[in-house]
């Protein structure tokens, strides 16, 4: 049963993983101040492109909001005396333009609702907050034993998506966690099939996945009940961060994470790999994999969030997996993930970029074996290894399990085809992003040759060639026609053949 309500008129299935990419155009002065003429583009489609005007004031409003990260960023400083002089214009453009770089390529900045205000206001004037404390004022009124205890503040990356602390009246010494989620554009069940799945996860007992209590669904949005995990993900545990405070603020610039010992890796990579087997054997897709989606209770890692991938929702690492076309498959995602999280678990903190080919960082050779064969070069360009490929290395193979997996959710046969379906479209429009991704690649890599120093040197020296070729065919075509004209005005001489010697000329003919 739903207790959410329908679609919000504003409701936008978009992608907000897709990188903006900010260019600044052009400066005009207005009266006593400056703005700057931002060309904002979504992805690599050039017609997803719009302007926003800025004044330096705002970015001083968008850096003074992510200073919470504690990540330094390069903001030209205030200037009170000569502002509106040409040449300050001009250092302060480049200037901004450096710090939209910085913040746009960030991997954890890109993400935050300043950012995405300040570059695409139109799709993100909307008040989420507002929006789920109505759906969960819904849902208290329709289920009155749930109360709120504490709603936490951007506690996630994700946007569209709220938390909030529970009590239950019937158990008042018990925390529950109540989150609220938007649709993602990879939803293509139907909502009928939806609850269905729902209703399957809600049923499901696995030492290695969060139990889910509730499970709400409308057309747009939904709303689910956990218990509330004291100690944090696998992220805070790593970061030594309390799991209510600020994303930025526990995971931009963390000064205490740490890697974890050889034997925790190892066991706790176990206990992921075998929560990702139930749900391919189970025939429901993730792809949501990474350290916060971890919990970690009493040395027990269990899955959470699993009802992502059926609620469409993008993922973090998504902009990272479409630049590799051989992963394309559900399966293969999951696997790409878990070597992004195996890296952060053995160094302290995520992968800098992928694919990684040189592991410094990282002491241990099996550990180190695992991660080239999910992240190097090689692997990123081939296929991935499954999960029961790496459940057989030396790395897991011999880790004793103290809890014994159930077997995998009977699904009913309808519902299997239905989530079939909508995986494989989830798959295909992946793949679509990827070919469009790798065909502008190739493009940006062809104008970047064209307008390279050694291609217009080459192009020059071919055109001097050309001219001097063309310079050459002309004087051959003058000569020749001076000889016709000769030749007419003259006794003709007898035709030569080209392959015959010139027979020497006479003695009267001879030139002095």
């Amino acid at each position: 049963m739903s207790y959410l309500a329908k679609a919000n008129p504003g409701w936008l299935l978009l992608d907000d993983t897709v990188p903006l990419t900010a260019v600044i155009e052009v400066s005009q002065n207005v009266q006593s101040h400056t703005e700057y003429i931002i060309r904002v583009q979504r992805g690599v489609s050039s017609d997803k492109s719009w302007q926003v005007i800025r004044r330096y004031s705002d970015f001083d409003a968008l850096n003074n909001s992510l200073m919470v990260s504690g990540v330094s960023l390069p903001l030209p400083p205030k200037k009170l005396i000569g502002n509106m002089e040409r040449e300050f214009i001009a250092e302060r453009q480049r200037g901004l333009q450096a710090y939209l770089d910085a913040v746009t390529q960030h991997p954890l900045l890109c993400f935050a609702l300043p950012v995405k205000k300040f570059l695409d206001p139109n799709n993100y004037a909307v008040n989420y907050t507002e929006i789920a404390l109505q759906q969960v004022s819904m849902f208290f009124r329709s289920d009155p034993k749930w109360e709120v205890a504490e709603p936490l503040q951007d506690v996630g990356w994700r946007i569209r998506k709220k938390y909030f602390l529970l009590k239950n009246k019937e158990q008042a010494n018990e925390r529950y966690l109540l989150s609220w989620v938007d649709l993602g554009p990879d939803k293509f069940l139907s909502d009928k099939d939806l609850q269905s799945t729902m209703k399957l996860l809600t049923s499901l007992s696995s030492p290695y996945v969060c139990p889910l209590l509730f499970s709400s669904t409308s057309e747009s949005s939904a709303l689910f009940i956990r218990p509330f995990v004291e100690a944090g993900s696998l992220r805070d545990h790593l970061c030594k961060v309390k799991p209510q405070e600020n994303f930025l603020k526990k995971y931009g610039n963390p000064k205490k994470s740490q890697p974890l010992e050889l034997s925790h890796i190892k066991l706790y990579g176990r206990q992921i790999l075998e929560g990702l087997r139930l749900l391919h054997d189970s025939g429901l897709f993730f792809g949501h994999l990474h350290a916060s989606n971890v919990m970690l209770d009493q040395g027990l890692c269990r899955l959470t969030d699993v009802e992502n991938g059926v609620l469409g929702v993008p993922a973090a690492l998504r902009p990272t997996v479409t630049r590799f076309r051989k992963i394309n498959t559900s399966e293969s995602v999951d696997v790409f993930c878990f070597g992004h999280l195996l890296y952060e678990l053995a160094s302290g903190r995520p992968p800098a970029s992928v694919p990684v080919d040189s592991y410094p960082h990282v002491p241990y050779t099996s550990v180190v074996s695992v991660l080239r064969s999910i992240l190097s070069t090689e692997a990123c360009k081939s296929r991935m290894p499954t999960v029961s490929q790496l459940i057989q290395t030396p790395l897991f193979s011999d880790v004793a399990l103290q809890h014994s997996e159930k077997p995998p959710l009977k699904v009913p046969s309808r519902l299997k085809e239905a989530l079939r379906a909508a995986k494989e479209r989830v798959e295909k429009r992946l793949q679509e992003e990827q070919k469009m991704l790798h065909q502008h690649r190739r493009l940006t890599r062809a104008q970047s040759h064209h307008d390279s120093e050694e291609e217009r040197k080459r192009r020059k020296i071919l055109a001097r060639k050309k001219c001097r070729q063309s310079t050459c065919e002309n004087e051959d075509d003058s000569v020749s026609v001076r000889n016709n004209n000769n030749s007419g005005s003259g006794a003709s001489s007898p035709p030569t053949c080209p392959s015959s010697p010139t027979p020497p000329p006479t003695a009267e003919h001879a030139p002095f």
